[in-house]
Formats: C-alpha cells, sequence, structure tokens
C-alpha cells in the first residue's frame, strides 16, 4: 500500500513539473509575440492554455483521490495541500501569459506597447521567462538557493512594474488611450506572474524547512 502511495506521490510531482514546463513556455512565447508582434505565436498560446487547465484538472483529482484513499497524515498530508495550491499558482501563471498574448493579438499588426516603454517590458518579460525557468528547476530540485533567486526577479518585476506607470506621466509621453490601457494591463501582468512565482516558491520552502514566511530561501 506504501508502495503504491510513494508512486502516486512521484506521478503527483511529475505533473507539477510538467505544468511549471508549460508555464515556462508559454511565457517564453506569449512575451516573444509581444515584443515582434507576431500574431501566429500569440494565438497559439491562447489556444495552448487549455492543455494546462487539463493538467490542474488532472493534478487536483489526482490530489482528491490520494486524500480520500490513503488518509495520509504529516508531512504527506502537507505535501499534497501544497501541490494543489501550487497547481493553482501554475494555472493562474499561465492565464497571464494567455493575457499577454491576447494583448499581442489584439494590436496586432500594430504594437501593444506605447514608444518608450520596449525597454521596460523587454526587462519585465526577461524577468517573468527567468522565473518560470526557476520555478521548473526548484520543483525538479527543491533547491532553496533557486527559491531565493525567484524572490529577486520578483523584485525586478515589481520596480519595472513601477517604472511602467512613471513612464504613463513623463513629459513627452504621447500614447494613446488604447496604448496606455495595454500597458498598464502588460505591466500588472507580468508583475502578477512573478507573485504566483514566488508563492510557488514559498510552498516549496515551508516543505523543506518548515518555515511559513520564505525567510529562509535567501541562503
Amino acid at each position: 500500500m506504501r508502495t503504491l502511495f510513494t508512486a502516486e506521490m512521484s506521478e503527483l510531482a511529475d505533473d507539477l513539473v510538467t505544468m511549471s514546463r508549460h508555464v515556462e513556455s508559454a511565457i517564453t512565447r506569449a512575451s516573444e509575440a509581444l515584443l515582434t508582434q507576431n500574431v501566429e505565436l500569440a494565438q497559439a498560446v491562447i489556444a495552448d492554455d487549455a492543455k494546462l487547465d487539463d493538467l490542474e484538472e488532472t493534478v487536483d483529482e489526482r490530489c482528491v483521490l490520494l486524500i480520500a484513499q490513503q488518509q495520509p497524515v504529516g508531512l504527506d498530508l502537507r505535501s499534497i495541500i501544497a501541490s494543489l495550491r501550487i497547481s493553482a499558482s501554475l494555472e493562474r501563471m499561465g492565464d497571464l501569459s494567455q493575457h499577454v498574448a491576447e494583448a499581442a493579438r489584439r494590436a496586432y499588426p500594430g504594437s501593444a506597447i506605447p514608444a518608450g516603454h520596449e525597454e521596460i517590458v523587454a526587462g519585465m518579460a526577461e524577468a517573468a521567462r527567468k522565473a518560470a525557468g526557476e520555478v521548473v528547476e526548484l520543483l525538479e530540485t527543491r533547491d532553496l538557493n533557486v527559491a531565493a533567486g525567484i524572490v529577486a526577479d520578483d523584485d525586478t518585476l515589481d520596480k519595472l512594474h513601477g517604472e511602467a506607470y512613471k513612464a504613463l506621466l513623463a513629459d513627452g509621453y504621447s500614447g494613446t488611450a488604447q496604448e496606455t490601457l495595454d500597458i498598464s494591463l502588460l505591466a500588472r501582468y507580468f508583475e502578477r506572474f512573478g507573485d504566483h512565482a514566488v508563492g510557488v516558491s514559498r510552498r516549496i520552502v515551508y516543505l523543506v524547512t518548515g518555515d511559513h514566511t520564505g525567510d529562509e530561501a535567501r541562503i
């Protein structure tokens, strides 16, 4: 019975890694679509989001069955509950990637990025892509130094989020109402993407260290 439970927990961990890899691909491609006005790539990201939704449902069902059939306690129960929450964060990260792709598609053949914001958006895209890659690595290795890297990426996203709004108020800004709305939303999408990545890292830190605050992520 314990052997079966161990195998099921291993499959659960594999499912989360699969979800994280999907998220990494989604934010990478959505960002490229946004920065290069590639509507075909944007559409592909939007269409693929359904796969991530299916994966989340699979994880949720597996967690419910494990609780119902195995009645886990202690660390095993915490791991399953953490997996439920991690899958929800990963699904939301996929949704935010989809929103970025939708912004790119909506603005096509033009750009959703107003003049003067290109460097800021490129920086946010890179920080989000890096955080997504580190989430994959963290779920595979549970290396707390990787968790610390995710926190640093989120700090970068928070900083750039603020800079994006400041640029809207700068002298010489001449974006249209639609461009202003687009950049406000895009900055928010990337900022929230980082927040969810940090949420994943804190749950792994808790499982490894028992620390609820995530402070142990910095080594």
